[in-house]
């Protein structure tokens, strides 16, 4: 059985799932097919001087720290990297996916992220980046649990969605607890959260998107006696789509 009193009283900290997010930025020149080669192999050997030499601007020292704090809490992480076709002219459009795990008190935590960088080059430099589509889950469950996330990619500003976090075998008499919450892409990366019993099989909200466009952002935790699994979406915030 799940010890309730226990999680209640877990403050999470949710810096770890908010790493790489980066502001908006207009896309000007197309990126070489070497560069994506270079740009994974330099994240898979820690070569910071590589990201340093071709960053622009504050992305230069922003990314080297933000890389920083994933390899100290997934050493072994690894990163693929491929390049997305766009419609849009001058667009490049990387798919990133990052995979790792750690040892913490004898559990094995598994770390699992994707999420699409768009960006502009200038004088050969990457100069400012936009993330979409980031969806990171880290657990120690070893994938006993069934689990759906049903969070959409994009909304219109101001309309209503829903965000469902399906357990899909019956709980039974299993006792599960969870929590979701919203961050702005600029707060602080530290937070902390409450878990509150489910008496459903997952989290089930309706919220209302912005009212301007923008990125809105997820993070949840779901603790069950099969372990425990930690989530953040990212969501495109539209005015038409």
């Amino acid at each position: 059985m799940l010890n309730l009193n226990l999680f209640r009283n877990i403050g999470f900290p949710l810096y770890l799932f908010i790493y790489l997010i980066l502001p908006y930025s207009a896309i000007t020149q197309t990126l070489k097919v070497d560069f994506i080669r270079n740009l994974e192999t330099s994240l898979n050997k820690r070569d910071l001087e590589f990201i340093k030499k071709n960053f622009r601007n504050d992305e230069n020292q922003n990314i080297p720290k933000q890389f920083s704090k994933i390899i100290n809490d997934f050493p072994n992480s690894k990163w693929k990297i491929k390049r997305l076709k766009s419609n849009i002219p001058d667009e490049d459009i990387l798919r990133i996916k990052v995979s790792g795990e750690k040892i913490v008190n004898g559990e094995i935590y598994i770390l699992e992220s994707k999420f699409d960088y768009l960006f502009s080059i200038v004088n050969g430099k990457i100069s400012e980046g936009i993330i979409k589509n980031l969806f990171t889950t880290i657990r120690n469950d070893n994938k006993k649990i069934d689990i759906s996330f049903k969070i959409p990619d994009r909304v219109l500003t101001g309309s209503k969605y829903d965000i469902d976090i399906i357990l899909n075998k019956p709980l039974e008499e299993v006792i599960i607890a969870g929590a979701i919450k919203p961050h702005q892409v600029n707060s602080l990366f530290e937070q902390e959260m409450l878990l509150e019993p489910l008496a459903s099989g997952g989290i089930f909200k309706i919220t209302r998107a912005p009212s301007k466009p923008g990125m809105q952002i997820w993070s949840g935790i779901i603790a069950h006696p099969e372990g425990m699994i930690t989530f953040t979406k990212s969501i495109d915030i539209v005015d038409e789509i």
